[in-house]
């Protein structure tokens, strides 16, 4: 197929409509400087110093004067008679440079009324000063274009504001709104901050498959694809719980993985079809360790971008420096709607469900079950500040160890702050006949119509069989927390380039 090319013969992309008429005034342009001897796209020509550089290192009146050599995205151009003043960009910070005809050059300062365009990438050498505005500005001796821009950026007071197209185009989002710069940034630094934290704990930081032949470590519906050379269907992985589990078999005892997970589920504000998830186990301890563990590492993550601690989040301010709650499930339910332990016994509770709206969805739930659900449909939203909520059915926690005082409970701690779903962590169920019926008991409901049920995994199994140790693991969903630390209420918001539906 023929690549479209517009009036000028240049290749135009997909998105780019050829009937742009700033488009098209800058491609004429291109051919015109390379008429004139000037390459669009030359080769590098090296900075001296950044833009924020040249306005920390000022010095009023300075001997000798300093002499430096910057490059930046053009931002802003105001010309005036026989001068110029320019505005670069560079890693988010601006710089003004001054442009004289006289000293640059006649030829030169035509060339940048004629070819220079908001967008263009400028190297700049020249000294600093400061204008009579109290501006710290660079005065230039000498320029080059270093990239064209074919295409106007965002319009400078308002930013880029349409958001289909900052998350399609996350460029122009980076270039004009410094806000989301601002969000990215902080994802890297709070990110830093979990392998700092984890490593300097003594965890050693893995990496498992992405493609696994079951899809196992969760209950979500997964991504499927085929091997060619292999000759076999794969799934993208779910979730890194049992390869990780497995090298707690083979002696890590502290191990953990930062990468990302694929569930073939919907879109919202707070799911993406690939996101970033910590797993961490540790080997002879329990889940109450991994709550402290969790809470530690969420504090050191929101400290790196918050000295307080507290952020706000929607309508909340979250306060992440105190110690998080802990609280059963049935208390929880408890506590939420007056109850005693006589109004959740198994002739009341199916009352209970009727008098709040909450359906059964099978016949033969437990008791525990039933007070899951309810926490679900009416405990959840509620849970504001930090709160470990433990004691789950044993019926919802598949990969789980028995609570040793009740075996109808599971040993596991989930981490609830806006209402939302931080952490899930539990004591790993080691006895290999237990996981064995578990397993099983989930093909069934597989087979019933769950689509999100466990499989079935035999080498995991024989991995068990070879003693894996007590063992607490916990999961953290990476771009949620740094929704929270960072006050994003659309996990869009948080990662560089979002999921979304083709156009």
């Amino acid at each position: 197929m023929e690549d479209k090319k517009n009036m000028n013969g240049a290749p135009v992309a997909d998105h780019v409509e050829s009937s742009s008429q700033e488009h098209e005034i800058r491609v004429e342009k291109v051919a015109k400087m390379r008429e004139a001897g000037i390459e669009p796209w030359p080769e590098v020509k090296h900075a001296t110093a950044s833009c924020q550089q040249v306005i920390d290192d000022f010095v009023e009146n300075a001997e000798p004067v300093q002499v430096y050599a910057v490059v930046g995205r053009v931002v802003s151009i105001r010309l005036h008679g026989k001068a110029a003043f320019v505005h670069l960009q560079e890693q988010g910070n601006k710089l003004q440079v001054y442009f004289q005809q006289e000293r640059i050059g006649a030829v030169a300062f035509e060339q940048l009324q004629s070819f220079v365009d908001i967008g263009d990438f400028l190297w700049v050498k020249g000294f600093s000063f400061k204008t009579q505005r109290g501006e710290i500005t660079l005065k230039a001796d000498v320029y080059a274009i270093q990239s064209k821009c074919l295409h106007p950026l965002p319009e400078k007071f308002h930013g880029l504001v349409n958001v289909e197209t900052r998350y399609r185009q996350r460029y122009l989002d980076l270039i004009s709104n410094p806000e989301s710069r601002s969000v990215l940034q902080k994802r890297s630094l709070i990110v830093q901050a979990c392998r700092e934290f984890l490593t300097s704990h003594g965890y050693l930081e893995v990496e498992t498959p992405m493609l696994h032949p079951i899809a196992g470590g969760a209950a979500a519906k997964p991504f499927s694809t085929h091997h060619n050379a292999l000759g076999q269907e794969f799934f993208l992985r779910i979730a890194p719980e049992l390869y990780l589990k497995r090298l707690v078999v083979g002696g890590f005892d502290k191990v953990f993985e930062l990468n990302r997970n694929f569930r073939n589920e919907g879109v919202s504000p707070r799911h993406n079809p690939e996101f970033t998830m910590l797993e961490c186990y540790t080997a002879h301890e329990g889940f109450e360790y991994g709550m402290d563990i969790v809470e530690q590492l969420i504090q050191a993550m929101a400290a790196k971008v918050s000295d307080t601690g507290i952020v706000a989040f929607g309508e909340h301010v979250i306060d992440l420096s105190k110690p998080f709650a802990k609280i059963s499930m049935k208390s929880a339910v408890q506590t939420r709607h007056n109850l005693s332990d006589a109004d959740m016994n198994e002739s009341t509770i199916d009352a209970l469900l009727k008098k709040h709206h909450v359906a059964l969805p099978k016949s033969n739930m437990t008791i525990n079950e039933k007070i899951y659900l309810l926490f679900e449909e009416t405990v959840e939203s509620t849970l504001i500040q930090p709160t470990f909520i433990i004691d789950f059915p044993i019926e919802v926690s598949p990969l789980a160890k028995r609570h040793a005082q009740d075996a109808t409970l599971a040993a596991r701690a989930e981490l609830f702050i806006v209402g939302i779903e931080f952490a899930n962590l539990f004591n790993e169920l080691n006895d290999p006949f237990d996981q064995a019926d578990r397993f099983k008991s989930q093909m069934d409901a597989h087979k019933a119509g769950d689509e999100e049920a466990h499989q079935y995994d035999a080498d995991f199994i024989l991995a068990l069989e070879h003693a894996l140790p007590p063992t607490v693991g916990f999961g953290i969903g990476i771009d949620r927390l740094i929704m929270l630390i960072t006050g994003s209420t659309s996990i869009k918001d948080v990662i560089l380039f979002p999921t979304l539906k083709k156009k």
